[in-house]
């Protein structure tokens, strides 16, 4: 078959693709309309991030086994890099939002104009995921390691 040795990091590099994928279909559903921009956005369902490392500590736990200290480092770095999804970065993105409003409310509420290049930059506030966002890309990353189980590990 495959290298055992390039088990993880096939299963971390596809669960992203998946992911990333998955976004634009999950959007054409939401919306009636393809935006293949989806492909390469973060933000939106599933979690790219959170599916490819959970892929990767799940590949890590079939292949070392559930109690190696590599699953372990790998099933922290995964909560982690959820937790930052869920809560940092979407909660940077509200900030971003809110900061683009109270310029725009003083815009109109003064009069006055702010003219410097900052105000002008176009600022991305999707930059997180909601709860089930994190939670969709979880369960792709548990599902597609054993999918690839026999592939590599026979």
């Amino acid at each position: 078959m495959f290298s055992a040795s390039l088990y993880p990091l096939v299963t971390a590099l596809l669960c992203n693709i998946v992911a990333q994928c998955a976004k634009t279909i999950h959007y054409y559903y939401k919306s009636g309309h393809w935006d293949l921009h989806w492909v390469i956005a973060s933000g939106g369902f599933p979690s790219s991030h959170s599916s490819t490392v959970t892929g990767l500590a799940m590949a890590i736990g079939i292949q070392e086994g559930f109690n190696s200290a590599l699953f372990a480092v790998t099933a922290v770095f995964a909560f982690i890099v959820m937790y930052d999804a869920c809560h940092v970065r979407y909660y940077s993105g509200k900030n971003i939002e809110l900061t683009k409003q109270l310029v725009i409310d003083l815009q109109e509420v003064s009069g006055i104009q702010f003219d410097q290049p900052i105000y002008k930059e176009q600022l991305k506030t999707i930059l997180g995921h909601k709860f089930g966002e994190v939670a969709g890309g979880f369960v792709l990353g548990l599902i597609i390691p054993l999918i690839l189980t026999p592939l590599f590990l026979g």
